[in-house]
């Protein structure tokens, strides 16, 4: 039985691919290996009746990624994509905790990715692995990523993995897909999205940002290293790194303040009308977001890798590199400090007087943070931690990666809505066909799934204030 490799590459300096193809038929078997160029990738394997249909099947997949820029290559030629893991030190998670721990999710690998939302929580680890839980601690759902997640985030009702793989994946429907590709040679350290427009801080110290069709949109570099904040709302982004925090006009026509902090910023918060930027030296400070104010000043013992406030700020929480969590008035009064027993909080939330961390362990931890709870803490009684066991069964959701993979439909469903892929020129824009909408917008689409002509059914479109559409549920192809 013949046995041929065909080994395909796109890397794109300005479009953000850097991915790799790789089918192999040996006799009847067709074994095809994807992913980022450098990394070991995914692999699927097929069987057919005969060789010739093993064959025209491996040849149909090569023609596909060609049509879409793909080109042979030497593997091992080009280089693997710049992938920063944060090198953290962090006291041991075997320490008894002091804080009155509810529950912990133990993932596997170390946690930077949390998103608490009113119905779950989220939390994504370096080895690509995702899990919903409630928030009583059960394990809802699993998504199985490519690369490492560096951070979540969520831009309303939608929710955003970054990865180690350059790849921005919409977990917001049940089946995850890319929905944006950042330049190879930015080095994802954070993200934040607001109204469907993508900011990227990486190790550089530099900030990119990228619109809903994919496309860069402009990008500068700060005067500090090591960006890992990265936060934004209608009035400017706000880049946090080594030199402290710079504000940005939204469009990037220009810098709106630029604010020194004492240390680099490690971790980035918001509210309304202030940010918040733990850093280096032992501190979260406050500033305002209208001119870089310093507002308030939070004291800690050790550098500080995450904070985050009650609504209003009425409340500054912080995480230091020693596993211990911090509560301070919002004057920067410490009300409390006490250890989590798991590892150190790389990022968190608050939610409804709970304060969710993901740690260097990987556990994802539920902290009761209500006055009686912390007074008892305090004196010495804490609650039995429940640790919180994946079932077995649960499945895993992996990314839908072009518009073949898709599920079908020979029709639309009651309440679909029918968008069509079109040709504009040397892009691909998806626009809606169904009655009632607006003919002149885009839809913001998967720019694997667009092919030229082909028609899709979504479950409900949602107006941005950019002018443009954005996908809610689930995508199916229109055969």
């Amino acid at each position: 039985m013949a046995r041929s490799t065909t080994y395909l590459e796109l890397s794109q300096e300005g479009g953000g691919a850097h991915k790799f193809y790789e089918v192999i038929v040996d006799g009847t078997v067709v074994s095809v290996r994807y992913g980022r160029i450098g990394a070991d990738g995914q692999t699927t394997v097929s069987s057919f009746a005969t060789e010739e249909k093993a064959r025209a099947a491996a040849a149909k997949k090569v023609g596909e990624k060609v049509r879409k820029g793909y080109a042979p290559a030497v593997q091992g030629a080009r280089a693997a994509r710049p992938v920063t893991r944060r090198q953290v030190a962090s006291a041991p998670s075997t320490a008894r905790s002091t804080a009155p721990v509810l529950w912990r999710f133990r993932t596997g690998s170390a946690a930077f990715g949390i998103h608490i939302a009113e119905d779950r929580c989220w939390v994504g680890n370096q080895a690509g692995d995702v899990y919903t839980l409630s928030h009583g601690g059960e394990v809802l759902a699993h998504y199985g990523l490519p690369d490492g997640v560096k951070c979540l985030v969520a831009d309303d009702f939608w929710i955003y993995a970054g990865c180690d793989d350059g790849t921005v994946y919409d977990l917001s429907s049940k089946v995850p897909f890319g929905a944006y590709a950042v330049a190879p040679d930015v080095d994802i350290y954070w993200l934040d999205i607001h109204e469907g427009v993508l900011q990227v801080s990486d190790a550089n110290g530099g900030l990119t940002v990228i619109d809903h069709e994919d496309e860069h949109q402009w990008s500068r570099k700060s005067a500090g290293g090591h960006a890992w904040m990265v936060r934004t709302d209608a009035r400017a982004v706000y880049h946090g790194h080594q030199k402290g925090v710079t504000a940005y006009a939204p469009d990037g026509t220009g810098e709106s303040w630029h604010t020194a902090t004492k240390g680099g910023v490690l971790f980035g918060w918001q509210e309304d009308d202030a940010v918040y930027a733990g850093t280096s030296h032992n501190l979260v400070q406050k500033l305002s977001k209208a001119d870089g104010a310093m507002l308030a000043t939070y004291r800690c013992d050790a550098s500080v890798y995450s904070c985050a406030t009650a609504p209003g700020g009425a409340y500054v929480f912080a995480g230091d590199c020693a596993s211990s969590v911090y509560c301070f008035d919002a004057a920067g009064n410490r009300l409390w400090k006490l250890g989590t027993g798991s590892g150190s909080a790389l990022s968190m939330q608050y939610l409804d007087g709970r304060l969710y961390m993901v740690t260097t362990d990987g556990s994802l931890v539920c902290v009761d943070v209500s006055d009686v709870a912390v007074t008892a803490a305090q004196q010495g009684t804490v609650p039995v931690a429940r640790d919180v066991k994946s079932a077995a069964a649960l499945p895993t959701y992996t990314p839908v990666q072009s518009v073949t993979a898709l599920a079908t439909v020979t029709a639309a469903p009651a309440g679909g809505i029918v968008v069509e892929c079109v040709q504009q020129g040397s892009r691909l824009r998806v626009q809606v066909v169904s009655e009632g909408y607006e003919s002149g917008w885009n839809v913001q689409f998967p720019r694997g799934m667009r092919e030229a002509g082909a028609r899709y059914v979504v479950d409900s479109l949602h107006a941005s204030t950019g002018g443009f559409y954005r996908v809610r549920g689930e995508i199916r192809r229109l055969l």
